[in-house]
């Protein structure tokens, strides 16, 4: 088990701020934030906050305008283009990984379009991957049909490419296959929640019925760990929880 100062916090839970003052909060608590790069966060716009605080840093790429599935061939280029800059700005701040979501598609007769361009964007990801510093890792999506990368055996394809693999602890517990996840293991990411299986709450650790215990044994201790919470408070129950189970 890592430090308990080690388990960083997302800027998730802190959107109805600025990046500045959601990394003061968070710079109170822990020594490790994850930058939510959207909206009001979005690095694009915001990235001298990042150089005011004695943080390390992980970088969730968009999600509301990204997708790199798109059949549409503008859309997934520029979703693309969208990482590549931001590598850019990881660098700059040293951030360590960026996650990037896997893409989804609209309906049953777009699903081999959409898995084709999500084919050739992740040949671009690796592509990019080779001239920059930070690690990309793509996470598994939760029980959303229309999602890619909801089951283990697409790991085989990030192998195959270089790519790294940020594990979503809670999105795998809905889907019925976090323990599938945790045996063939090679997360360089964790993200941390909690929920009954049954939707992807993100409660705080230790409020639904994931047995963290087992989780936090089997996951890579080098892979960078944040806690996604609804609420900042959710993020300080999360570490008082895993401080209990882990003294």
């Amino acid at each position: 088990m890592p430090p308990i100062k080690d388990i960083g916090c997302s800027t998730c839970c802190l959107m109805d701020r600025t990046l500045e003052e959601a990394l003061g909060f968070i710079s109170r608590r822990t020594n490790r934030a994850e930058v939510l790069s959207d909206g009001p966060h979005s690095l694009f716009h915001t990235e001298e906050a990042c150089y005011s605080f004695d943080l390390r840093y992980t970088v969730h790429a968009p999600v509301a305008d990204i997708n790199i599935a798109s059949d549409n061939e503008h859309l997934r280029r520029a979703s693309v283009r969208v990482l590549d800059d931001l590598t850019k700005i990881c660098d700059r701040i040293g951030a360590e990984r960026l996650v990037v979501h896997p893409g989804h598609f609209w309906g049953e007769e777009m699903q081999d379009a959409a898995g084709q361009a999500l084919n050739r964007s992740l040949g671009d990801l690796a592509a990019i991957q080779e001239e920059v510093n930070v690690r990309l890792a793509v996470e598994n999506m939760g029980a959303w049909d229309i999602c890619f990368f909801r089951e283990p055996e697409f790991l085989d394809r990030l192998a195959d490419l270089g790519l790294g693999f940020a594990l979503d602890v809670g999105h795998a517990h809905v889907n019925g296959n976090l323990d599938s996840f945790l045996e063939r293991g090679g997360a360089i990411h964790v993200h941390l929640h909690d929920n009954f299986g049954s939707r992807d709450d993100h409660m705080a650790c230790g409020e639904g019925n994931i047995e963290f215990c087992r989780v936090m044994q089997a996951i890579p201790q080098n892979a960078t760990k944040v806690v996604e919470p609804v609420s900042f408070r959710q993020y300080e129950s999360s570490l008082n929880y895993l401080r209990s189970v882990f003294p």
